[in-house]
């Protein structure tokens, strides 16, 4: 017998994360604000550690004097992550609310060939998140 979804949940995670980050407490903000997710460990004012209880993101300061020397957003080593959610209905929910708020969307909601479902959008660093339905992941 299949589990029964939460519906109140944001997302269903992606385990586990580390990202560096130029402001510990404006990143934090964002996840707290846009996935829902709480603090579990804040061990000094350079480290924090949030999750949604299904994953666990680690946000990492850069140290101050490599932040002016950054390399620029398109050669960012990350690619992007992916917030899993319960369906395509889930998904378009999400891109509605996300769209109201001050959230840059770097790509619109789309069904890929897969039957996968997303879009995606930019936090606070321009490190890209998609928000996605995937058929093949089971989430129980």
């Amino acid at each position: 017998m299949a589990e029964k979804l939460d519906k109140s949940r944001k997302t269903w995670g992606l385990r586990h994360l580390a990202l560096r980050v130029r402001d510990v407490r404006v990143s934090q903000s964002f996840y707290e604000q846009i996935f829902g997710m709480k603090v579990v460990w804040h061990p000094d004012d350079e480290n924090v550690y949030l999750s949604t209880g299904l994953d666990n993101l680690a946000l990492h300061q850069y140290p101050k004097e490599d932040v002016n020397h950054l390399a620029p957003a398109h050669l960012h080593p990350l690619d992007h992550v992916g917030f899993l959610m319960a369906s395509p209905e889930d998904v378009e929910d999400f891109f509605k609310e996300i769209s109201r708020q001050d959230v840059r969307i770097v790509k619109p909601l789309r069904k890929h060939r897969d039957g996968s479902f997303s879009f995606y959008l930019a936090d606070p660093d321009n490190n890209t998140i998609q928000i996605l339905y995937e058929p093949t992941v089971q989430l129980r």
